[in-house]
């Protein structure tokens, strides 16, 4: 079978007197005959190209599937006299839902996710609300897999719904404290940008739901949460860069909601509420974030606000846990995350609980009760399972709660994990997690796969993964280069990656890359690399870059036609993301998107065997953007190596829903990067 070849349609985009050919505009007509077919032909040709490897992408589902307890429990939480737990039973592809009375045996099932999900080819559960009272569930579902979800509610003690319906909302619903309404986020049809918020009646047609607020500025996405004292409603308006709070006390029948501090350009704040105090974690004359509070009168500007966590240079402020009794926090220091207590009521007798690994992740976890003595963290590393653990206060023990089990004849102590600090060539020192199995430590002959994102502040922490052991037992190393434009190494590691700075992202992957074949960390024409959305653009920039040193690149979701994207402004994440990359309606910006855009620097050469993976029902990364990277790709690259591209005709951006079946793409991945070496079975 010969690869699909799209037909190609001039049309030319001309802006700032510079006109960009792409001849593949015309995949993003949705639902056509033809666009439907060149996908189909697509996918049956990676299947074609893997025909050999197919035996050996079952048994790497079924190897990673049977390393997964298929019974498996939360870890239980208290809320409101009762204890809530999730619970799989064997075969489950989702969960099951329930509750008992505190010191009662007797269980109650409140929801069981897979028969909301029977017959439907997508099913994803946003939030599970429950009301103060306890008897009522409003749930935030997604049946495609495009992220506009649906509210629905329901009796918390027995199988039946009300038939209020809400669509099109962002998954996320508050009651009202009286549980007579409901407060939500509409999105916007076309941008999915959750914008308005509406407050629902019980019983009522929700097309007279009334309108609260309204975000008129594009740039900014709203967000709701319910404050740790569960008084307030908190309403966030975000842009990459600026922020502004509202509250709402939600035994207010009047509606009224309250501006906490009025939006300053590049003043970034979160609020949360205990006692008769709002905390404030913000960057205000703080590059890395600090804490301070002030009375919930807010009868004074920030001038009000004392300072309970001054700024520290050294150290990222990333979240905060209230409780009547202490204060926690989650920081990081040389791009390490720690939690750091503050059991004093003066804030002044702080600690941090202390680990052994030199590469892991900790983090707060769930602590939905303000009085309790006891903090619930999480933790995890390349080659500990994620593990559970309360931290008691009164005599510092912590004690482990469960440890995600590994089936099979799996022991942490037969993988070896180190840090790495790798000097770019501009100086700095990029941060870099390893894991492989003992027995490689000479890895001159070995391959390496090597994952990025970089991008939006998010911090890729060291994680240990089921499915990854299949690679690491086959020989392979695992590495994360924790670049610019996360967060890892505090908010400059941010800054000195986005914007002007958008270059760095990728050269800092690429001197990583070049460090762990100098220093024999991978043989050296055995380097592959993966990263998905923002990282499937960081794939695609350092392919074009660089396409010589990598072996083989898995590209997931790909964000890669940067240039077309964020000149329109009626698809979903474009405006908001000005102050991420650029405005390329202004000339400065525009150019110097251009130098990086993956669509738009493809040229006459060889490139590295590619597999791109794509959701049709996409709405952060459209479809169309990895399908016609992979038309313009195939048509002008010189090499014979492998151009793959897989859609998932019935998901979005987080692929397909099901907790086993999600695994069968992992398996294709690891599939693709096994035939790269030589092993088909």
């Amino acid at each position: 079978m010969n690869p699909p070849k799209a037909n190609k349609r001039t049309h030319i985009h001309s802006i700032h007197g510079h006109d960009r050919d792409d001849d593949y505009f015309w995949m993003r007509e949705r639902d056509t005959e033809e666009v439907l077919t060149y996908l189909e032909a697509e996918n049956a040709y990676a299947e074609y190209y893997l025909s050999d490897v197919k035996e050996l992408r079952e048994k790497l589902f079924e190897e990673i599937k049977g390393r997964i307890q298929e019974k498996d429990m939360s870890v239980p939480y208290d809320m409101d006299g009762h204890t809530y737990f999730t619970r799989f039973e064997e075969g489950d592809e989702y969960a099951r839902h329930f509750r008992k009375r505190i010191g009662s045996h007797s269980e109650e099932l409140i929801l069981d996710e897979n028969k909301r999900a029977k017959d439907a080819p997508f099913y994803n559960l946003a939030t599970r609300r429950v009301s103060p009272s306890g008897n009522m569930l409003c749930l935030g579902e997604d049946f495609v897999g495009r992220r506009q979800y649906q509210l629905t509610l329901k009796h918390s003690d027995r199988d039946t719904y009300l038939s209020d319906l809400i669509q099109d909302t962002d998954g996320n619903g508050l009651w009202s404290s009286d549980e007579k309404a409901i407060y939500y986020l509409k999105k916007d049809p076309d941008t999915l940008r959750p914008f308005q918020l509406y407050r629902h009646f019980l019983g009522e047609d929700s097309a007279n739901d009334q309108l609260v607020f309204e975000e008129i500025d594009d740039i900014y996405h709203v967000g709701i949460s319910l404050s740790k004292s569960r008084k307030y409603l908190l309403l966030h308006a975000e842009s990459t860069n600026t922020s502004e709070c509202h509250f709402l006390d939600l035994s207010d029948n009047e509606c009224s909601l309250r501006c906490f501090q009025e939006r300053t350009n590049g003043l970034e704040y979160e609020i949360d509420h205990i006692d008769d105090h709002f905390y404030v974690l913000h960057n205000r004359e703080a590059t890395n974030f600090k804490l301070s509070k002030v009375r919930d009168d807010l009868s004074h500007g920030m001038e009000s606000w004392v300072d309970v966590i001054p700024h520290r240079q050294d150290t990222f402020l990333e979240e905060f846990e209230l409780f009547d009794s202490f204060l926690a926090i989650q920081e990081r220091e040389s791009g390490l995350t720690s939690i750091r207590i503050l059991p004093d009521s003066e804030f002044k007798q702080a600690y941090n609980i202390p680990f052994e690994e030199n590469a892991f992740t900790v983090y707060l976890h769930q602590n939905p009760d303000p009085t309790s003595t006891k903090l619930r963290i999480g933790y995890t590393s390349l080659t500990t399972p994620s593990t559970v653990y309360d931290y008691h206060l009164s005599s510092g023990e912590l004690e482990q709660l469960k440890q995600v089990e590994v089936l099979g004849d799996f022991s942490s102590a037969d993988y070896f994990s180190e840090r790495l600090q790798v000097r770019a060539r501009d100086g700095e020192e990029v941060p870099v997690s390893i894991v492989y199995k003992k027995g490689i430590e000479e890895h001159r002959n070995s391959p390496l796969l090597l994952y990025g994102y970089g991008s939006y502040g998010i911090s890729v922490d060291p994680y240990f993964s089921h499915a990854r052991l299949s690679l690491l037992d086959r020989g392979f190393a695992f590495a994360i280069a924790h670049i610019r434009g996360g967060q890892v190494k505090g908010r400059p590691w941010y800054e000195k990656g986005k914007l002007q700075h958008k270059m760095n992202t990728f050269t800092d992957f690429i001197d990583v890359a070049d460090f762990l074949v100098e220093n024999a960390y991978v043989a050296q024409d055995k380097l592959y690399a993966m990263g998905g959305s923002a990282g499937g653009l960081l794939m695609g920039a350092v392919m074009n870059m660089r396409p010589e040193l990598w072996k083989g690149i898995v590209a997931q979701v790909p964000f890669v036609d940067v240039m077309t994207t964020m000149l329109d402004a009626s698809i979903p994440l474009t405006t908001g993301e000005y102050t991420e990359w650029g405005n390329p309606n202004i000339e400065e910006d525009y150019y110097r998107m251009l130098e990086y855009s993956p669509y738009d620097n493809i040229t006459s050469k060889n490139y590295p065997s590619l597999l791109i993976t794509s959701g049709y029902h996409d709405s952060q990364v459209q479809y169309w953007e990895p399908t016609k990277w992979a038309a313009k790709l195939r048509e002008q690259k010189t090499d014979q190596n492998p151009l793959l591209l897989v859609t998932e005709m019935k998901a979005g951006h987080g692929g397909a829903s099901g907790r086993f079946t999600r695994l069968k793409e992992v398996a294709l991945e690891y599939a693709f990067l096994l035939k790269m070496e030589g092993i088909t079975a």
